[in-house]
């Protein structure tokens, strides 16, 4: 296509080139030719004219010739039918004759006419049109080279802005929900690639959402369902080892059963949905806030029910200032009602508790205390999957897994109500960086000593009753 474009431009640029070349010839031809017939209309003389040719000759390729006046005609070129013409219409003409051209200028010299001839050859007519040609084509070849560089860059940008949303797609059709183009490329194609990441990012969106939505759903579910189990729990024992029974009362303890090992079944899943979405969602939505002293507020509403219906005592202390936490409110809660659960579940009815939130030393507190029996062994229930109640330990691990995220951690101590005391800390986004004490080091090793001896990973300020 350049090279088309290249010729269409080029020919008619190098015929133009040669018709002025001719036209030039002809009027240095013309020029010659007057100063031969200036000098006739001054003097018919012989010696006049022949100085008048020989001068108008200097640097020709052929002198001119003079018809009509008895001097030398043997050089001359035209036929008697172009001296008559041009006698006839007593007005210059030009005639092709072989090896050139020749212009014919009519004299009137009373009663006669003299013509004047003077001859143009064919290298003067196309002097300098090789040279020409040769020009016009290296112009043509460099431009058509110059269009190929070019096409090919913007073409290149093009395959390369095309192979890229192509890729970005791929990966979008496999699930990668995160990768993004670099719009690049011509103005549609740039468009295209813009388009493309904010397809990218609704969709992202959406998914994130879907998976919140998930997680929130599976957590509500999760606590009406502590209800129903508890419910179960308190339904009498179906144990059908020992005693007699008839057959309709194994088939309703047999049927306490299965209600009952259906709701451990139901749970389990729960869990495991709201761990697997949790963790999608935040390793998606990045790290997020919540205010510890709301969440807390709004998950013992519902507790605070349960704890009527079982005639357990139970208190909050510390929840009426915002208090900010770096982790989701969801995950926050999930690990909240984790461990409150667990109150529920491994206590008896009747068994008071206490859930208190402190601030203090770079660190968000928030302990729950119960009346029960404690723990026998906190480091073995803190391990992943471990408790000793019997249970998988998903409830401590929860809450550990919300504590780290927000680097922090979990512990397990005495109570002041005699029973369990589990202690989250959370890092405090909006504390002051304490300064670095010179007697640090010793300062450390004695707390550490003094650790150690007492057994607390964490020095609770014991509320006071009101």
């Amino acid at each position: 296509m350049c090279s088309l474009v290249a010729l269409a431009f080029l020919i008619p640029l190098g015929l133009s080139l040669r018709e002025q070349t001719r036209d030039e010839s002809i009027a240095d031809a013309a020029r010659r030719s007057a100063l031969v017939t200036g000098a006739l209309a001054v003097s018919t003389d012989p010696t006049v004219i022949e100085r008048a040719v020989a001068a108008s000759g200097e640097g020709a390729p052929a002198l001119p010739v003079v018809y009509g006046l008895g001097l030398d005609e043997s050089a001359g070129r035209a036929t008697d039918d172009d001296l008559d013409r041009a006698r006839a219409d007593r007005r210059s003409l030009n005639a092709d004759v072989d090896g050139g051209l020749i212009r014919l200028d009519p004299v009137v010299l009373g009663d006669r006419t003299a013509v004047v001839e003077v001859f143009v050859p064919d290298s003067a007519l196309g002097e300098g049109a090789g040279g020409t040609w040769l020009l016009l084509f290296a112009v043509g070849a460099a431009m058509a080279g110059a269009a190929v560089v070019v096409v090919d860059r913007v073409a290149a940008r093009a395959v390369d802005s095309t192979r890229g949303l192509v890729k970005a797609a791929l990966s979008i059709g496999d699930g990668d929900l995160g990768v993004r183009v670099e719009p690049s490329g011509p103005r549609e194609l740039a468009e295209a690639g813009h388009a493309f990441n904010r397809m990218a990012d609704r969709l992202d969106a959406f998914r994130t959402d879907e998976r919140e939505l998930v997680a929130d759903l599976s957590h509500r579910l999760r606590t009406p369902l502590t209800v129903l189990r508890l419910d179960a729990e308190a339904l009498e024992s179906d144990d059908t080892s020992v005693g007699s029974f008839s057959p309709a009362e194994l088939d309703r303890l047999r049927g306490i059963r299965r209600i009952r090992q259906a709701i451990v079944t139901l749970e389990g899943e729960i869990d495991v949905l709201i761990k697997t979405t949790r963790k999608a969602v935040a390793h998606e939505a990045g790290p997020a806030m919540c205010d510890v002293s709301e969440v807390v507020r709004d998950r013992m509403v519902f507790w605070a029910a349960l704890a009527g219906d079982q005639n357990r005592p139970h208190r909050v202390n510390g929840a009426q200032l915002r208090i900010p936490a770096p982790v989701p409110r969801a995950e926050l809660a999930a690990a909240l009602d984790a461990v409150i659960g667990n109150v529920f579940r491994y206590t008896p009815q009747g068994t008071a508790f206490e859930v208190a939130v402190s601030r203090r030393d770079g660190y968000v507190a928030i302990r729950i205390d119960d009346a029960g029996p404690g723990i026998a062994n906190p480091d073995r229930a803190l391990r992943r999957g471990a408790s000793d109640q019997g249970s998988t330990g998903l409830g401590l691990d929860i809450a550990k897994r919300v504590a780290l995220q927000a680097n922090g951690s979990v512990s397990i101590d005495r109570a002041r109500l005699g029973g369990a005391s589990v202690v989250m800390l959370l890092a405090d986004p909006e504390a002051t960086p304490r300064q670095v004490s010179r007697f640090g080091l010793v300062g450390r090793m004695a707390r550490d000593g003094r650790d150690q001896k007492t057994g607390r990973r964490w020095p609770r300020q014991r509320p006071t009753d009101d």
